[in-house]
């Protein structure tokens, strides 16, 4: 499956628009899972920690996009924009991917 940020895919013709697709993924903002007592109180880990969260989340959202895509028959999926947000009230951040299914001849 092609995915792009781009509304077009040089080279190929987009024959048919199927329908916006999502794909949404929650994740804790914070987790001590694997981390030592002594690493919760670095900065440095819990940016780590937090950043292979967020990668998690994102890899998640971008399958359940390609799903929903794939349910269309779609075999690429254009205009791909990514948004990440804190829940407000809340220890979690979204993620949260959109874009429009299509099939290129």
């Amino acid at each position: 499956m092609i995915l792009t940020t781009t509304n077009s895919i040089e080279g190929k013709k987009i024959d048919t628009y199927l329908g916006v697709v999502s794909g949404i993924q929650y994740t804790p903002t914070f987790s001590t899972k694997g981390m030592t007592f002594k690493e919760m109180f670095s900065s440095k880990k819990s940016y780590e920690q937090y950043e292979k969260l967020l990668e998690d989340a994102k890899e998640g959202a971008f399958q359940k996009l390609k799903a929903n895509a794939l349910a269309l028959n779609a075999n690429a999926i254009v205009g791909i924009m990514v948004d990440v947000e804190t829940v407000s009230s809340s220890m979690y951040t979204m993620v949260s991917i959109v874009g429009t299914a299509v099939i290129v001849a």
